[in-house]
């Protein structure tokens, strides 16, 4: 499904994205979790059935997160989710967006296929149109429809664990897109269509 016109691709969904209010967003967050009975954010249940829960730290902001978003039977924590929206916003413009669940899923999954319980970096989550389009100007190497502006990818680096460890785990779960950085010192993930780079 592609949104146009001032609307935000979430799941199957298609949200306005201004004048949002808190009751709003969790509304709409819950029936984009109710929807996902399927694909898969149901495939990561099914590996994992026990609690989703992630540690987060954003490199740009300092802030610092552990969360769970998934309840053992399977239900999203909305409280959580949104949590995690805001340790994933735009460190540029400030702005957070409702993340991808498929995206939140795989990056719980590769944390749990390393261990568990790490202290992911966060060196991108969501990036604003307006960051973006400021970031292929100055001729960073960014795609100019980035799926970060549609929070469906995180860029991460995990201390203590190399950085091919987990590029291949993430390759390996073939569940979306994985790009490797090592120059840069992250890796790239989305719930785009599996592809490497």
């Amino acid at each position: 499904m592609q949104c146009k016109g001032g609307i935000l691709e979430y799941g199957v969904f298609c949200l306005f994205t201004k004048n949002i209010t808190r009751r709003t967003f969790l509304h709409l967050v819950a029936a984009g979790a109710a929807a996902l009975g399927s694909g898969r954010a149901a495939f990561a249940k099914s590996l994992f059935p026990n609690t989703g829960a992630l540690t987060l730290f954003n490199y740009h902001t300092n802030d610092r997160l552990s969360i769970t978003f998934r309840r053992p039977d399977g239900s999203y924590d909305l409280d959580g989710l949104h949590a995690i929206n805001w340790i994933m916003r735009c460190h540029h413009t400030n702005q957070e967006t409702i993340m991808d669940v498929n995206a939140i899923e795989y990056l719980n999954l590769v944390d749990k296929k390393l261990g568990g319980g790490n202290e992911i970096h966060i060196i991108s989550g969501y990036r604003s149109p307006a960051y973006n389009s400021l970031l292929v100007q100055n001729g960073r190497h960014v795609a100019k429809q980035s799926l970060h502006r549609v929070g469906k990818a995180i860029d991460i680096a995990i201390p203590g664990i190399p950085l091919d460890k987990v590029r291949h785990t993430a390759v390996a779960l073939r569940l979306g897109g994985v790009g490797y950085y090592p120059g840069a010192g992250f890796v790239h993930i989305d719930s785009g269509k599996i592809r490497t780079w």
